[in-house]
């Protein structure tokens, strides 16, 4: 996996494409990390939650992961901070005020009174900047610079003031940068002293929690923050244990050994009707699209009658109801219900149209069908939906063969870099996660993406052009109507074909009130006790 970060370091946000790579990774064998003589219950003020992988960095400017990031929200402060609950919000956190004064500048100042860790002083407007400039100096190389977009500079004005500059307007650095991991605030001098550079192990802190203990594939230790001035956490410690696998996780829970984890979608029906012991469950609509892409330049695609068969003849209904159980929903496109430029209507039917689907294989030339491969990763759920592709194709005479890959050999399918295997690419499967604004749901299909990350190297001036006057749109009604657009020429082009937005299910103790964002991804430092 990780040379797949290194080949693919250009245009894209690597953090954003781990979350998808390690999201979609099969698990081929976890083993649960017993450690003697620790108790897993959550007892003496200890919470112990389950992630679906260890860490690598807890340096901001090189997080690759959800639970780096979960972990990083309980060490550092951010000046906004995404709430819990149901409905995408965010509250102040560290910044005493913020607000967006025109189209480039957004100004703030701090709470006075919050610490730096290990004798590095008060948080200042000092280190904002240089927390926030130092994610984008080149010479860094961090990963998730594209999270700050065109960021200038931030300037300080005081010691507890400063304003972000930006260099052309940029729209999602409300939901891409600030409540984000990318948005973490760190002690300017602390880590100059540390040479510049770290990764799991912070000079120093300034958030709720620090880092007591990291045991590598077993388990990450935080407790309490001395020097943290804020809300008191709920928890002495909290212990995250790295499991791969939903279903070793569900065992482990089942046990008892652990407080909180994600299950996976075929417990979440035997969980609602037999609830664990002193366990509940619940649902969140997921910020994960599914589809099924088509490579328009592999030689049987590339006629759109092809593509438009293809598209009429899938039952996407049963394909969502035999993988998810019932519990997830046809989606009208990429961009997940509840956030902005969500499509309300699909243009494709709400059933299979065999006979249109036969017609226009047969004005392009194959009135007997024709044979086609659909690549997956070896996951159960792209299992069952590629079975069902295979099953509801078949009567408008597209003969499916599926292809299986491991998670090494699927990420490459695609890359120019690699090989020419995109070539022989036709019918790809594929799933992908994103942040609460539009933007990243996008910037998979652009142009500069073709050979890296967009596979059915869809091309259309329209699509570049509205995907960059999205990002400084600053009349939300247009922008979202922008991204509208963007969804139905992804769907029009026969290139994309949208599956669902998936679903969330949650597993915890019953005397746990968990804080999580509305996609059902933990913040830890939210949690509490009922």
């Amino acid at each position: 996996m990780s040379k797949t970060k290194e080949r693919i370091a250009t245009e894209f946000s690597k953090n954003r494409r781990n979350f998808l790579k390690f999201s979609m990774a099969a698990a081929a064998a976890s083993v649960w990390p017993i450690v003697p003589g620790i108790s897993w219950s959550a007892e003496g003020g200890i919470l112990k939650v389950r992630d679906y992988s260890d860490i690598k960095s807890l340096d901001p400017a090189f997080f690759y992961s959800v639970p780096e990031e979960n972990i990083n929200a309980c060490l550092y402060n951010k000046l906004i901070a995404f709430k819990p609950g149901r409905k995408w919000e965010w509250e102040l956190q560290a910044a005493k005020s913020i607000q967006q004064i025109d189209q480039t500048h957004i100004k703030f100042e701090l709470k006075d009174g919050i610490m730096h860790s290990n004798g590095f002083g008060e948080l200042t407007a000092e280190d904002v900047k240089y927390s926030f400039e130092r994610i984008v100096d080149p010479a860094l190389k961090s990963p998730n610079k594209d999270d700050w977009g065109p960021l200038e500079k931030v300037e300080v004005t005081g010691k507890y003031t400063g304003t972000i500059i930006f260099k052309t307007p940029f729209q999602p650095v409300w939901w891409t940068a600030l409540p984000f991991t990318p948005g973490n605030i760190i002690s300017m001098k602390a880590v100059e002293k540390a040479g510049g550079k770290y990764t799991t192990e912070p000079p120093s802190v300034n958030g709720p929690y620090m880092l007591k203990e990291w045991k590598p594939k077993q388990r990450t230790i935080l407790s309490k923050n001395p020097v943290w001035q804020g809300p008191k956490p709920h928890f002495d410690e909290i212990h995250i244990f790295p499991i791969d696998d939903e279903k070793t996780a569900e065992i482990a829970f089942e046990a008892g050994d652990i407080d909180f984890t994600r299950v996976s979608i075929p417990s979440l029906k035997k969980y609602e009707e037999t609830p664990p012991k002193n366990g509940k469950t619940e649902k969140y609509p997921s910020l994960y699209w599914v589809w099924m892409g088509m490579n328009q330049d592999n030689e049987m695609l590339k006629d759109i009658r092809i593509r438009k068969a293809v598209q009429l003849s899938m039952d996407r209904k049963s394909i969502v109801e035999a993988a998810y159980f019932g519990f997830a929903e046809v989606a009208n496109g990429n961009i997940p219900p509840g956030l902005l430029g969500h499509r309300e209507k699909s243009s494709l039917p709400d059933k299979p149209d065999y006979a249109k689907a036969k017609k226009l294989l047969s004005e392009a030339g194959y009135p007997t069908g024709i044979d086609l491969t659909l690549d997956i990763l070896n996951k159960s759920t792209y299992n069952t939906i590629a079975q069902v592709i295979q099953a509801t194709l078949a009567p408008a005479g597209i003969r499916v063969q599926i292809n299986i890959h491991d998670s090494g050999a699927f990420w490459v399918l695609g890359n120019e870099k690699d090989s020419d295997r995109w070539k022989s690419l036709q019918l790809i499967l594929n799933r992908y996660t994103s942040v609460p604004d539009p933007s990243y749901y996008m910037r998979w299909h652009i142009s500069s993406q073709v050979g890296i990350w967009n596979w059915e190297r869809f091309t259309n001036e329209e699509f570049d052009r509205l995907e960059k006057a999205a990002m400084g749109e600053t009349d939300q009604a247009k922008r979202a109507a922008m991204y509208v657009r963007m969804q139905d020429l992804l769907e029009e082009s026969g290139c994309v074909t949208f599956i669902t937005n998936e679903v969330t299910p949650v597993a915890y103790r019953d005397t746990l009130k968990p804080g999580l964002r509305p996609d059902g991804v933990s913040l830890l430092s939210n949690f509490s006790k009922t």
